[in-house]
């Protein structure tokens, strides 16, 4: 008999392409969303939606009293008190709950590499890894008191074609399209891994339905090792233009503009080397094969050929100016 998996959310940037390897691996999928209109990431072909609000009880009662799932995913949980509505709404109806967490909640700056899941949580700079982290506690909290049947996926960066891995979203890009100098933290040697959404899927899928993940953790990413100097590049060469790096540390973009500072300083500015042999073990399947100088081509090429989307962010790229002109 297939799995019956209810995926609140379910068309975002990484669970999109979960949703469609479900349905193509034969998973009974409904999604739980407010059913807005998604032409970028649409419903998959035979996936179910109940359209509603997970915050709204009177929807969750209406929409779901009647159903018993083997599987929940909440990709849309980001603090404890979902967290805890979801353990009260599914305590006793679900065989697996997946709590779809941040591998930005592991140590930073991280005391050894590879990363495990061993490595300890504790992200003293960035408040939504820290969120991130208390709801794990909940969770894990409640399995080992109450047998709540949690699992923990961490994805690390993960992209699909409509996202660039900057702050600021089409900005970079359009400043590099532009001839302007784009901002690069700290020297760009520090390295990062990029996970294409549709590799993260081969493994996330493969976790589903899986009584061995019951109360253990994972992280989901790609094995390739870039540079930021290579990934900037790499989109400068897709979009067929001069990489005009500035280098400036990240602690000093923190001063100027502490959104895009945080996410430096609480995680990418950080060496993260992942170890993958958890998830490898348990789903031999999982093998990420998008290198991101192929990502970054497909990802400019859409924006590219979708000008409607070329939206930039004035007060950010007036930030990269200042910053360019002090630092240039």
């Amino acid at each position: 008999m297939a799995l019956k998996v209810l995926f609140i959310g379910g068309t975002g940037v990484i669970s999109s392409a979960s949703s469609t390897l479900a349905v193509e691996k034969g998973i009974e999928l409904f999604l739980f969303n407010r059913g807005n209109a998604n032409t970028l990431r649409p419903v998959p072909a035979g996936a179910q939606v109940f359209t509603g609000d997970i915050n709204n009880p009177e929807d969750i009662q209406t929409l779901l009293a009647k159903h018993n799932f083997d599987v929940v995913v909440n990709w849309i949980a980001y603090h404890p008190h979902e967290v805890a509505r979801d353990i009260q709404t599914f305590s006793g109806r679900v065989g697996q709950y997946v709590f779809i967490s941040s591998a930005s909640a592991y140590q930073k700056p991280p005391q050894q590499l590879p990363v495990t899941e061993e490595t300890p949580l504790d992200n003293p700079f960035w408040e939504y890894s820290r969120q991130k982290q208390a709801c794990e506690e909940l969770l894990f909290e409640a399995h080992h008191n109450n047998n709540f049947p949690a699992t923990i996926v961490r994805p690390s960066h993960t992209y699909d074609k409509t996202m660039l891995p900057f702050s600021g979203g089409f900005t970079v890009l359009g400043r590099m399209l532009q001839g302007k100098p784009v901002i690069i933290h700290g020297d760009g040697t520090s390295l990062w891994v990029l996970t294409h959404n549709t590799d993260f899927a081969k493994g996330f899928v493969g976790l589903l339905g899986r009584q061995e993940a019951i109360g253990e953790a994972y992280h989901i990413t790609s094995d390739e090792l870039l540079s930021w100097n290579q990934i900037y590049n790499f989109v400068a060469e897709a979009a067929g233009v001069t990489l005009k790096p500035v280098y400036v540390p990240s602690t000093v973009v923190a001063r100027y503009d502490s959104v895009w500072g945080d996410s430096l300083v609480g995680d990418k500015s950080h060496s993260m080397i992942f170890d993958n042999s958890k998830i490898k073990t348990l789903v031999p399947e999982f093998n990420a094969t998008t290198p991101y100088k192929q990502g970054a081509q497909e990802t400019a090429a859409w924006y590219l050929s979708h000008p409607e989307q070329q939206q930039t962010n004035p007060v950010l790229s007036a930030t990269m100016d200042k910053l360019a002109d002090l630092f240039g």
